[in-house]
């Protein structure tokens, strides 16, 4: 076997496995992966015997060089790794099943990565990626840290600010989506296309689009609201936004803006589908069911396209084109959370943020764009404000700096109800909170 990359991919039980394991097949002749580490935790074994057996038949079927290993030794699967992909779940979907039905209770979004439910999932996993981080210094300190566990903007905040792994990125498949969407709306192929983003992880905007070097923004914001685009996420149920309103906003916003802006009509549909088959993490856990059946299957060599109905479109072509172009000094403009370093002037220089960014064998670097429109301004400080007394609630343990987060949550309706869901979301997912229970 040649000398080519090894990947330690955390969490590698997860059902996009097989996304991330096509990518890896599909630029074997400029990404040379030949070890490939599935680690998980004794919860998750039995998936990642599933999934991890479906990805060596896709390897062999394939005819590629790459060496598969299944392990729950975290330690051993880090030893000289040159990526790490972190796609991790603490307390598996039961866990996420509370973040909804809890919040929503209170008449409250339960969502997994906004609001509430986005805080929790955020204080279960900034400190079990932060112990990452404090093992790759170990075990691979030249590494990178690709993270793609939600929620993303916050887990890479929380790297950047306490923790010495300063090769970290995170990802979302937001913007790419965002991006098809906007080809699909002009009727152009997505490469005519340029656009430019600005934001955080799950509150980013496409605040410019160019097509052939035009800035066609107001053409596609105009087409958008007369077509009412829809959701191009399977996890929001989409209301088509008001002509005006977005009109004059002139950006095109990701669709978990829904929550802040049209939260009304997100709370009657949420209320209705609990009805009808449960929450999103409940829909989730049946479509993962079917998903591990299909696993199973000897004859399965392949992704197969039912994977598509969990919502992970385009994560393969996020990881995978990450990883490809710090490897090969690319130099290609993709959208990352990563540090601002000045690029989004209203933003702390040291914070994380979501934009477009030049990947090189150096890491991300964010191109400038200025100060934020006035109209996101406001939300954008809001929630980055959120998203760092999080962090810090995570990794002390401070009850007070958890109730400010939760209270200056723009999703939260009073200092009562903060403090209510505070103390029952503490206590449903007390066994993944250790720092709050000392």
């Amino acid at each position: 076997m040649t000398k080519g990359i090894k990947i330690a991919t955390i969490g590698g039980g997860s059902s996009y496995t097989p996304e991330l394991i096509e990518g890896f097949i599909k630029r074997q002749d400029e990404l040379p992966v030949r070890e490939l580490w599935l680690v998980d935790v004794e919860a998750g074994r039995e998936k990642l015997e599933i999934v991890g057996n479906l990805a060596k038949r896709m390897v062999e079927k394939a005819g590629v060089d790459m060496e598969v290993h299944l392990t729950l030794d975290r330690e051993e699967a880090l030893k000289g790794a040159d990526f790490v992909t972190t796609q991790l779940r603490v307390g598996l979907l039961d866990a996420r099943v509370k973040d909804e039905r809890i919040p929503n209770s209170y008449g409250v979004v339960g969502q997994e990565t906004n609001g509430p439910g986005g805080m929790f999932k955020g204080l279960r996993t900034i400190p079990v990626i932060l112990d990452i981080c404090k093992d790759m210094e170990r075990l691979c300190p030249d590494a990178w840290l690709i993270n793609f566990a939600n929620p993303a903007g916050m887990v890479t905040e929380a790297v950047l600010r306490y923790s010495n792994q300063k090769k970290v990125v995170g990802l979302c498949n937001g913007p790419i989506g965002i991006e098809r969407n906007i080809a699909e709306t002009l009727g152009v192929d997505v490469s005519e296309i340029y656009v430019e983003f600005v934001g955080l992880n799950h509150m980013v905007f496409a605040k410019t689009v160019y097509h052939n070097g035009k800035d066609v923004t107001k053409d596609v914001v105009f087409k958008m609201t007369e077509d009412e685009a829809g959701s191009s996420l399977k996890n929001i149920n989409a209301t088509g936004w008001d002509k005006t309103f977005l009109r004059t906003l002139n950006m095109i916003p990701i669709d978990y803006l829904r929550y802040y802006w049209q939260t009304k009509q997100q709370l009657e549909d949420q209320a209705r589908a609990y009805a009808e088959h449960g929450t999103r993490a409940e829909v989730v856990k049946k479509v993962e069911a079917e998903l591990f059946e299909l696993y199973k299957q000897e004859e399965l060599a392949e992704k197969p396209k039912q994977l598509e109905q969990r919502g992970g479109a385009y994560y393969s072509e996020a990881a995978c084109n990450l990883i490809n172009s710090i490897y090969n000094d690319k130099r290609d403009i993709q959208i990352v959370n990563t540090r601002n370093n000045g690029a989004i002037l209203d933003i702390d220089p040291d914070s994380a943020v979501e934009t477009n960014c030049v990947i090189t064998r150096q890491g991300p670097i964010p191109l400038a764009s200025g100060r934020l429109p006035i109209a996101i301004n406001g939300i954008i400080q809001e929630i980055k404000t959120f998203e760092r007394l999080t962090a810090e609630a995570a990794v002390t343990g401070d009850y007070d700096k958890a109730l400010l987060a939760m209270t200056i949550n723009p999703l939260t309706p009073s200092e009562s109800v903060a403090r209510e869901m505070l103390d029952e979301l503490l206590e449903a997912h007390k066994e993944y909170l250790p720092n709050f229970f000392k």
